[in-house]
């Protein structure tokens, strides 16, 4: 609109002074070179008001520019500030498994005790680097992984139930295990409040015949949920007696996403 006022105002050959001078060094002294006798010029009216649109353009696109590099230098901050996204180095994962050479694996079958929820904690996973275990930022207490960073994990677990026929078990305990139980695996995780909060749980009835030499059954759940730092989280088992802590059936892991 600017440049079709100035053809209705101004004819072409007043137009026709522009390439007399250059434009560089008009704008750059475009205010020491105001005088009230050239406001009368048209010429000289042309020339000041292009060099005052095209001033104004170029400090648009200057504020532009700043405010790019303002706002990938605050995202860049914020990055360093412990919110920087995860490399392959900084990554936080852990996948632990039974150990079947260790015994009293699980927790006393007390349910009563405080911050223990409901089975058997799983205690003693095997956490260094043989087999298939690892730890990559993640500190294992007492069979609790505990969270060094807020954010959104996935959690997985999977307990394996194995019972085989033994003459010498105590009839107690076979009568136990060959009427229905129900076979339960909970994932739980333990904050500042008081009693552990139940994250996930399966569970499968079983009853196992007679004539059964082996009875067999693997339960394996795996969901996301947001931890906060300094969460804990375990796995408790019903039915310790008959959990097989073989390494390749029975484990326990967490990553962050």
């Amino acid at each position: 609109s600017f440049l079709l006022q100035l053809q209705d105002t101004y004819s072409k050959s007043s137009i026709a002074c522009l390439t007399g001078e250059e434009m560089g060094d008009f704008i750059q002294n475009l205010d020491l070179i105001e005088s009230e006798d050239r406001a009368a010029d048209p010429c000289w009216q042309v020339k000041w008001h292009l060099g005052k649109l095209i001033k104004k353009m170029m400090s648009r696109s200057y504020e532009e520019n700043i405010s790019a590099v303002n706002a990938e230098r605050t995202l860049t901050l914020s990055h360093t500030d412990g919110q920087q996204p995860r490399s392959p180095v900084n990554r936080i994962a852990a996948h632990l498994t039974g150990n079947s050479n260790r015994k009293n694996s699980l927790s006393p079958r007390i349910d009563s005790l405080p911050r223990r929820g409901n089975g058997q904690k799983i205690n003693n996973w095997e956490s260094s680097r043989k087999g298939l275990s690892f730890l990559y930022n993640v500190e294992l207490r007492n069979g609790e992984l505990v969270i060094p960073q807020t954010g959104f994990y996935y959690i997985y677990s999977q307990t394996y139930f194995r019972f085989r026929e033994n003459e010498n078990e105590d009839s107690d305990l076979l009568a136990q295990i060959r009427n229905p139980k129900q076979l339960v695996q909970y994932v739980y995780k333990l904050t500042n409040y008081p009693e552990p909060i139940l994250l996930m749980k399966s569970a499968r009835t079983s009853c196992w015949s007679k004539k059964a030499e082996y009875g067999l059954y693997s339960i394996y759940q795996g969901g996301v949920f947001q931890l906060k730092r300094e969460d804990r989280i375990f796995v408790s088992v019903s039915n310790g007696d008959i959990v097989d802590m073989d390494k390749e059936a029975s484990f326990f892991g967490a990553f962050m996403i």
